[in-house]
């Protein structure tokens, strides 16, 4: 259903699957042989695991909007998320934390907790 759906490679894509589960709380929609498995994240975002053991991580990340940042941070660090930042509240109306999963790749969750006007911040609404 996502408009924009990230491709993350994975040494073992059932592995990763479980650990995005228990982790993120990820869901699987559809698994493609052993190789390829595209996971729910929330009602309307999806996340695509490929299999490749030499795929780069760094560089990138993937940004996910939650309900409630700090019980999904809770989950993740029970379940062996390396937490980079913890929550945290910007002026831009959000409340984030990020986390590295067991591939490396960098995750930030998000939720808002206002609705700021971006030049209040020094954003610019420039297509609303």
């Amino acid at each position: 259903m996502g408009t924009v759906i990230p491709v993350l490679a994975y040494a073992d894509v059932s592995e990763a699957a479980a650990w995005l589960f228990e982790a993120f709380g990820f869901t699987v929609r559809l698994r493609i042989g052993n190789h390829r498995i595209q996971l729910n994240a929330g009602e309307d975002g999806a996340i695509v695991l490929t299999e490749s053991s030499d795929a780069p991580t760094a560089g990138a990340s993937v940004m996910v909007r939650v309900e409630d940042v700090d019980a999904h941070h809770q989950r993740a660090r029970e379940h062996g998320a390396r937490i980079l930042s913890g929550p945290t509240d910007f002026p831009y109306g959000e409340r984030q934390y990020s986390a590295v999963d067991l591939a490396g790749h960098e995750w930030t969750f998000s939720q808002s907790i206002a609705d700021v006007d971006p030049r209040d911040w020094g954003g610019e609404l420039v297509n609303p």
